[in-house]
C-alpha cells in the first residue's frame, strides 16, 4: 500500500505572522516545520502542494512539489496525489505529533476519511483513499468539518475524527503552541 502524506501550503498562510517578523519568512519557517513532521515518517511518501512560488527550497531532494491555485478547492488537491492512501496536512501545524498522521490513517481502517479537527474550528488534517469518495467536498476551513463531512456521507460511519489539535494561523495560535514538543525548530527560532 503507497501511502502520501502531502502538506498544504497557501500564501493566505503567511497572514499568521507574528508582529516584526516577515510574512514569507513565517510562511517558510511553519511549512519547512510542518514538512519535517511528515516527511519523517516511515513508510510514507511525503509531498509539499502549495500555491507558492520558490517553496521547492524547503523539501527534502527528490520530493514531489505540485503547484496548485491559491483558491483550489481541497477535492481538486487530493485527486492530484498518487497512491492508495493520502493524508493532507495543513502546512501550519508545525508542531503537529506525527502519532497524529498515524492515527488518521489507521482509522482508515473503518472509514472513508478522517479527520484531525483543529481546536478552534476547521482541521488540521484529513486522510482518505485514493481516490478521495465522490460524495466528499471537504475544506480544511470549514468551521467543524467533522460535522460537515458526516452530512454529506451516505453513512455516518463514513468520516472518523481522532484527537484534535492546533494550526497557527493568527497571533492569538502562537500560545498554543508547545514548547515542549521537538521539533518545530524554524518557527521556534523565528519567535526567539
Amino acid at each position: 500500500m503507497t501511502r502520501v502524506a502531502a502538506v498544504l501550503v497557501r500564501q493566505s498562510m503567511a497572514a499568521g505572522a507574528p508582529d516584526g517578523v516577515d510574512p514569507r519568512r513565517w510562511l517558510e519557517a511553519v511549512a519547512e516545520d510542518t514538512y519535517e513532521v511528515v516527511a519523517g515518517l516511515e513508510l510514507v511518501t511525503p509531498v509539499l502542494v502549495t500555491s507558492v512560488a520558490g517553496l521547492d527550497e524547503i523539501v527534502w531532494p527528490g520530493t514531489e512539489v505540485v503547484v496548485i491555485d491559491e483558491d483550489e478547492p481541497l477535492k481538486n488537491v487530493v485527486q492530484r496525489l498518487k497512491g492508495d492512501q493520502a493524508v493532507v496536512v495543513s502546512g501550519d501545524a508545525p508542531d503537529l505529533p506525527p502519532l497524529l498522521v498515524g492515527k488518521l490513517f489507521r482509522e482508515l481502517g473503518r472509514a472513508e476519511i478522517s479527520v484531525c479537527p483543529d481546536e478552534r474550528g476547521g482541521a488540521v488534517a484529513l486522510a482518505c483513499g485514493l481516490p478521495m469518495p465522490a460524495w466528499a467536498d471537504p475544506d480544511l476551513d470549514a468551521s467543524d468539518l467533522v460535522a460537515e463531512l458526516r452530512a454529506q456521507a451516505p453513512g455516518r460511519r463514513m468520516v472518523a475524527a481522532v484527537p484534535g489539535w492546533h494550526r497557527v494561523r493568527d497571533r492569538e495560535d502562537l500560545s498554543r503552541l508547545d514548547p515542549g514538543l521537538e521539533g518545530w525548530d524554524n518557527t521556534r527560532a523565528l519567535l526567539g
